[in-house]
């Protein structure tokens, strides 16, 4: 009997400790899942603030089409209020400024972080009109944001960007141009580690998290790669579940290998863009 009943407090001690555990991986999950919800709404957040800030910009050019300079002058007098962008541009129709003939993009950039200048970058060399942020603005007629790309004219400009476009049209309806904010990544680099301090500052999220257990985000492209990512981790997902979720704007999590580290990668939408965020836990 005495052995009968250790089994049974064995077999009861055992059931217990599991469901203690799956109890405990259950709430990790929980966390994860909000950590990422979170990081995804302050990175949306983010974003809009830059929309409305283009938005105003654009606004701006829209009310003085009647000449060249009046356009360059709204383009100038709103571009120091929001460091994050690179600059400000409106690319035009061809000829809509007989004068001015077929390329006419004036761009105001900043030079440092206080001073800009004007360049005018349309030419044959740079045919916007052939671009796909043009084309596509052409034809959806509403405000997006692009892909992410590289940008190289041997310039201290070129570099890593994203723009958010709006097509503008005058006051007959005809579009007029296309007007961009040229962002590099250094701004979401910079939001990824504020997140990051902020969720590993928080004891209510980090309540279940395991002594050995390391967590970092990321942002990753609606086709899986990687837009930006602390130094050395960066991540790339690749299965075909995965990039068929990520194209139907749909959350998941997946164990990969990330640089050699065991990994499970919680991954979700942000909000006005294609692009998801990813919290990654090596294991």
């Amino acid at each position: 009997m005495t052995w009968m009943a250790l089994a049974v407090m064995a077999v009861i001690l055992c059931a217990s400790l599991w469901k203690c555990h799956q109890a405990t991986d259950s709430e990790r999950h929980v966390r994860y899942v909000g950590m990422m919800n979170l990081a995804a709404e302050k990175i949306a957040k983010t974003i809009q603030g830059m929309e409305m800030n283009a938005m105003n910009e654009f606004d701006e050019v829209e009310k003085h089409l009647d000449t060249p300079e009046s356009v360059i002058a709204a383009l100038e007098s709103k571009t120091s209020l929001n460091p994050e962008v690179r600059g400000y541009f409106a690319a035009f129709e061809p000829n809509f400024f007989p004068q001015e003939g077929q390329w006419f993009e004036p761009y105001v950039v900043h030079v440092d972080t206080s001073a800009f200048e004007v360049r005018m970058v349309g030419s044959a060399r740079h045919n916007y009109h052939k671009s796909d942020w043009y084309i596509r603005a052409k034809k959806s007629n509403e405000s997006f944001w692009s892909d992410p790309y590289y940008y190289y004219d041997g310039t201290d400009i070129s570099g890593h960007y994203t723009t958010f476009v709006k097509p503008v049209y005058d006051s007959n309806g005809k579009l007029a141009c296309v007007c961009g904010a040229d962002m590099t990544f250094e701004w979401l680099s910079k939001e990824l580690d504020r997140i990051d301090k902020e969720i590993s500052d928080d004891d209510l999220l980090n309540q279940y998290k395991k002594s050995n257990e390391d967590f970092y985000t990321v942002v990753i492209n609606d086709d899986g790669s990687c837009i930006a990512h602390p130094e050395g981790k960066k991540v790339t997902l690749t299965s075909e579940e995965v990039v068929s979720n990520l194209s139907k704007k749909k959350s998941g999590i997946i164990d990969v290998t990330v640089n050699g580290i065991p990994s499970t990668v919680y991954y979700g939408p942000i909000k006005h863009v294609d692009w998801f965020v990813a919290i990654v836990v090596e294991r």
